[in-house]
């Protein structure tokens, strides 16, 4: 339940905040902290290359 749970990209910034404020008393759920970092990973590239494929007909329709 805990991997499916990372799914949220959020999970492993609010994890990591919570280990920063704690000072290592909370431990990092490393498996979700991978997979929340990776998921962040493939929508940045996803994004950017919709942006770049998209881009010279975006301005027209906005």
């Amino acid at each position: 339940m805990r991997l499916l749970y990372s799914l949220n990209p959020m999970v492993g910034v609010i994890n990591g905040f919570r280990w920063a404020i704690l000072g290592g008393e909370s431990q990092i759920y490393l498996p979700g902290f991978v997979l929340s970092v990776g998921l962040v990973v493939l929508m940045l590239a996803s994004g950017i290359w919709y942006f770049r494929k998209m881009g010279r007909t975006f301005a027209d329709v906005v």
